[in-house]
């Protein structure tokens, strides 16, 4: 079961310079993703972590919203990447599957198009996990592509790659996540952005209890 892990590391280094430069500026020019982290901001307070944070836009971004954002990603080339870009930010290599994290640290974790990596028969471990980090009262935001296929992805970025991608079914995420011991707050399904997007987007928003 740890095959996919090393050939998600292995590709995410592989392309971790042209996936930085690619996605770069994509959060200016997408108001519904803004919104999302906006209004998982203003819910959240302390130790923010972003699981499976790449290159750390998306860390920066939420540091930029005044949170205390550090970056976990299980691919050491995307780490060194996002340490260059956000030189005054934390990021450090990790696995969601095994968080190196003591129980009730965080405010919030984000997980955004990340989870979309790991067979979904793990989803319920690693939501526990993400449970097991949050304080009482924290918050976890999730962002995948909504659908239900399994991907095989062997060109992307620029690069040849050996990835797998999972299209996941909202309410199937937002079951597992209540299952996890979350209350649900909001799950957001919009339809996608062309070119780029093919299939809708999702997002979930939801408490730790306490």
């Amino acid at each position: 079961m740890t095959d996919f892990l090393d050939a998600t590391r292995t590709s995410y280094d592989k392309v971790a310079v042209s996936y930085e430069e690619l996605l770069r500026d994509h959060l200016a020019t997408n108001a519904a993703d803004r919104a999302v982290l906006g209004m998982f901001a203003e819910y959240t307070t302390g130790q923010v972590a972003d699981v499976g944070c790449g290159p750390g836009r998306i860390t920066a971004h939420l540091a930029s919203l005044g949170l205390d954002a550090f970056g976990v990603d299980l691919s050491p080339g995307m780490v060194e990447v996002a340490r260059e870009r956000h030189r005054g930010l934390r990021f450090e290599v990790g696995s969601m599957t095994g968080l190196d994290l003591p129980d009730g640290a965080l405010g919030g974790v984000v997980a955004w198009y990340s989870v979309i990596h790991v067979p979904p028969e793990l989803h319920p471990e690693v939501f526990a996990g993400f449970f097991r980090v949050l304080a009482p009262g924290g918050h976890l935001l999730l962002a995948f592509q909504a659908g239900d296929e399994r991907r095989h992805i062997t060109e992307g970025y620029g690069h040849q790659v050996d990835l797998v991608a999972y299209r996941l079914p909202p309410e199937r995420i937002a079951a597992q996540v209540v299952d996890a011991g979350f209350e649900l707050r909001t799950t957001v399904v919009r339809a996608p952005e062309p070119p780029n997007e093919k299939v809708q987007q999702a997002y979930l928003i939801a408490r730790k209890p306490g």
